[in-house]
């Protein structure tokens, strides 16, 4: 399926292939005429071989997006650990983390009322081994996660492998 990059997004112009796509893959945005990718969402696509995007491949595409994004290689090595978990993935952008993960079998694209299952299990937080930060940081994350009533994940990157790390909020 051909798909074209526009800087920070990738078009998949052909409307009846981009439904297909977005209800095989559960990814990215589904516009009347258009399926629209987010970088990381397109990096996977292009691994996976479902889509090629004019003028690049993988790794070409990779480094343009890391060049966009100095997060984007390990942010993109989390992303593909979740996916290839089977777990539905979305942006954590609005909720100031990296990803927003469902329990399996959920469909987060769902229009309408939803279930208490079929809200956000996780939103993560991707780090390269070694990173430090302050415990008000660490807490700010902790209680964002506890008022959307989601756990919160720390996915650590070393070495190409993910760890993850779930804190909790704890009131005595």
């Amino acid at each position: 399926m051909n798909a074209k990059l526009l800087e920070d997004r990738v078009m998949v112009w052909d409307a009846e292939k981009g439904k297909e796509l977005f209800e095989k893959e559960q990814a990215g945005k589904l516009l009347e005429d258009r399926l629209e990718l987010s970088l990381i969402e397109a990096c996977l696509l292009i691994e996976k071989k479902a889509i090629k995007v004019e003028g690049y491949d993988f790794e070409k595409f990779h480094a343009y997006c890391s060049e966009k994004d100095p997060r984007f290689g390990f942010r993109y090595v989390v992303y593909r650990d979740l996916r290839g978990r089977d777990l539905p993935v979305r942006t954590g952008f609005k909720f100031g983390c990296d990803f927003r993960v469902y329990a399996k079998g959920v469909k987060p694209l769902k229009r309408g009322p939803k279930d208490t299952k079929e809200h956000t299990k996780w939103i993560v937080f991707t780090v390269p081994e070694g990173m430090s930060f302050s415990f008000p940081e660490l807490s700010r994350a902790v209680r964002l996660a506890h008022n959307i009533r989601a756990n919160m994940l720390w996915a650590v990157v070393s070495g190409g492998k993910v760890g993850y790390y779930q804190v909790e909020f704890f009131k005595p």
